[in-house]
């Protein structure tokens, strides 16, 4: 059974970390960003603008999203994180936690999500992804990580 959470708790630190390392995707230098909006979350609450949606399987952390508007846009939000663990990948905890990550935006006054990630080939998954779920490729910048790796702009348009 799968429930979601959007209370943020000390221990989210290290579960993010978790979930992060375990997909296999990122950088060693995007862990610390990740668990760092958890922690400024923890400390500033609300007001930091980073909102966060956990997905739990029998109490267990399986997934997670992070987002929040951006700033001078009216509606417009930016999904910062969206990962699910290395174990519970394949099972639809993603578009679950993405379904509800939307509905959530809706209430908050979203109309527009912006998912951004990289060209290079280990991200066609992601890119996949967010293409199954309805978002649309709007925008790219070759070389933007490094030579060779570009970065791509999803959006997807709230109903």
């Amino acid at each position: 059974m799968i429930t979601f959470r959007t209370e943020v708790r000390p221990e989210d630190v290290d579960i993010v970390r978790d979930i992060i390392v375990s997909t296999g995707f990122f950088y060693d230098f995007e862990v610390p960003v990740a668990v760092e909006l958890v922690q400024e979350r923890l400390d500033e609450g609300e007001q930091c603008g980073y909102y966060f949606l956990f997905a739990e399987e029998d109490g267990k952390t399986v997934s997670y999203s992070c987002f929040g508007p951006i700033a001078a846009t009216e509606g417009s939000f930016d999904l910062y994180w969206i990962a699910t663990h290395n174990d519970c990948r394949g099972k639809g905890f993603g578009k679950m936690l993405i379904e509800e990550t939307h509905k959530i935006i809706r209430e908050m006054g979203g109309r527009i999500v912006i998912a951004e990630t990289s060209t290079i080939e280990k991200y066609t998954p992601t890119r996949l992804f967010y293409d199954h779920i309805g978002y649309t490729l709007e925008a790219r910048i070759d070389d933007f990580y490094k030579e060779g790796d570009g970065k791509v702009f999803f959006v997807k348009r709230l109903k």
